[in-house]
């Protein structure tokens, strides 16, 4: 069996730090002693079940202790994990599971009911099922059990069925059959991650034990100067399924640190693990930080221990990284990157002063290039421009999808570039700036305007929760600008005309959105990622509908139907600022 870099990096974690406390769950604490032994059972009932080298598995479970035995159980192996958020449904899952060639299955009981429907579409050779407490003291699952605070679900003994317990125990009752082989994927691989999918089905991103190994130390490099090495308490802010997740939550592990893993994300329960386990770092998407400043409980509990808070996934809003500062006291780092970078990009080195809004300088092992995203030329310095990036150790393409892999890869100077699609600056001084996603910037009587600088002004607004721009089609000038707001709950008398006003004090004339819609909320990808595609489509939509009941009408003789009065908020999607 080949060597795992990872399954070596945890196994040096595991004997430096064998008494420290690895993880921590529902209250209980394991140590490094503990998870090595874990991850060496579970590793040998696996291998019971024929997992070997080069076979992909899914892992598709909530936030549990299991959920990174059988990650590490896998480098061990050789074999190939394969990430699935809890969230999918059976259709996801399935596809997932046949786009990867994967025939083995770990879920919790919670999810088997999904699990059991992927298995009747592509047919599983191991279906594995623990239960969420199954590495919890018997008491604590009794407990859990009588007062209804542990969710569990009915497990169906299929013949290829087997429990986590039964892994741990060597009493595995299916069958070992043969391995699946890689089938067309490069040597050496720890894990296919699948991206969040907003544009169709997700696509499968081949991630090197080196890439992310490379990864995990270039993010930790970054905090040293505030959390020194060995030291590291660190909140599990963003999924394991996520980039983000691993490079924080597994790198701490192979860095023989702790973890606090919550089974879901509860802000009180959040904030409890940081004042009892005296967390020191704490990340997330902007998202997660902008709730915890709007919970009205946050005061009760003294977070005084974090020293590193770290923002990743989307651009942070300058305003929630002063609120977060002037309420809890601390600098919100941020940092940018992607599945396909294998995590970091750019990082905001900690404890160093840093212009306002950067998303950091590039990582180290990192090279970019600033491209005009329609020529493929270089920009100019100080231009924006559409950001590549390269690395030794990145993927050169998504598995099983050539022609998204030819459009988002390129190569060029013997390199192969990710094209991220995103639009950033690099300063004389090496920072770089997030301006917006290519797909995102919209045009306007010639000008491009970036959402991301609209919906920053907007959610400087008192007022306003979240906002999500978009560019709608126009004859007249291209597209015009909408804006969906959101405002905090009980607020009163705040209008469209007031927000646009609010908008032209710090916008340029033709950013200043041309229309308004309130909601109850946004839709938002299962990390957290505001999904502009969604609106945009929406409004496509309505647009068609009405372009199509405005012919009919015409036709007999009728009126023509404008697409921005009709709807119950018309009055709020009305052009404010028309010429």
């Amino acid at each position: 069996m080949t060597s795992s870099v990872l399954d070596d990096a945890f196994r040096k974690a595991a004997a430096d730090a064998r008494g420290r406390i690895a993880l921590v769950y529902l209250g209980e604490s394991y140590t490094f002693g503990d998870l090595e032994e874990l991850v060496q059972r579970t590793s040998q009932g696996l291998a019971r079940l024929g997992v070997a080298e080069g076979e992909r598995v899914v892992l598709y479970l909530p936030h549990c202790p299991q959920w990174l035995v059988v990650w590490l159980a896998l480098q061990r192996l050789g074999a190939v994990a394969v990430p699935a958020s809890h969230q999918y449904a059976a259709q996801d899952v399935a596809y997932i599971v046949a786009d990867a060639g994967a025939r083995v299955l770990v879920c919790s009981d919670t999810l088997f009911g999904y699990a059991a429907r992927v298995h009747q579409r592509v047919p599983l050779r191991a279906l594995v099922v623990t239960g969420l407490g199954d590495l919890l003291p018997w008491w604590k699952r009794a407990l859990g059990r009588a007062l209804d605070r542990l969710p569990t679900g009915r497990v169906r003994r299929l013949p290829e069925v087997c429990t986590f317990r039964e892994l741990l125990t060597g009493a595995v009752r299916v069958p070992a059959g043969p391995a699946e082989g890689l089938g067309g994927l490069e040597q050496g691989l720890c894990e296919l991650l699948y991206t969040g999918g907003t544009l169709g089905h997700p696509k499968g991103v081949p991630i090197s034990q080196e890439a992310l190994l490379d990864s995990v130390r270039v993010q930790r490099e970054a905090s040293l100067n505030l959390v020194p090495r060995g030291s590291d308490v660190v909140v599990q802010g963003a999924p394991l399924y996520h980039i983000l997740g691993q490079a924080m939550g597994l790198g701490a592990l192979l860095s023989g640190e702790t973890v606090l893993l919550l089974p879901r994300m509860n802000w009180d329960a959040l904030f409890h693990h940081v004042q009892r386990y005296r967390a020191t770092t704490l990340f997330g998407t902007p998202a997660l930080f902008r709730t915890l400043l709007e919970h009205d409980r946050a005061d009760l509990y003294d977070l005084s221990s974090l020293r590193y808070c770290f923002s990743a996934g989307d651009a942070l809003p300058v305003e929630v990284a002063r609120r977060w500062k002037a309420r809890f006291g601390q600098q919100i780092y941020q940092g940018y990157g992607a599945t396909e970078a294998c995590g970091a990009i750019s990082l905001t080195p900690a404890g160093q002063p840093f212009p306002e809004g950067t998303v950091g300088r590039v990582a180290r092992s990192r090279e970019v290039l600033l491209v005009d995203p329609q020529t493929l030329e270089p920009v100019g310095p100080g231009e924006p421009g559409e950001l590549w990036v390269w690395g030794p150790h990145l993927p050169s393409r998504y598995w099983n999808k050539p022609e998204e892999s030819r459009q988002a890869f390129v190569e060029r100077g013997g390199r192969v570039w990710y094209r991220t699609g995103d639009i950033l600056r690099l300063d004389a001084d090496g920072w770089l700036f997030f301006v917006d996603r290519s797909a995102d910037l919209i045009k306007k009587r010639g000008y491009r305007v970036a959402a991301a600088r609209v919906e920053s002004a907007l959610q400087e607004h008192p007022a306003v929760v979240a906002a999500c721009v978009v560019g709608v089609p126009d004859e007249e000038v291209g597209e015009r600008v909408k804006a969906f707001v959101v405002l905090k709950e009980g607020t009163r008398g705040v209008s469209a005309y007031e927000l646009t006003r609010w908008c032209r004090e710090r916008l340029a004339p033709y950013e200043v959105p041309d229309y308004v819609e309130f909601r109850d909320m946004l839709p938002k990808s299962r990390v957290g990622k505001l999904l502009r595609r969604e609106l945009r489509e929406e409004e496509r939509r309505k647009r068609a509908q009405s372009g199509a009941v405005g012919a009919t009408l015409a036709a007999a003789g009728g009126a023509h139907v404008s697409a921005a009065a009709s709807g119950p908020a018309a009055v709020d999607r009305q052009p404010l600022d028309r010429p």
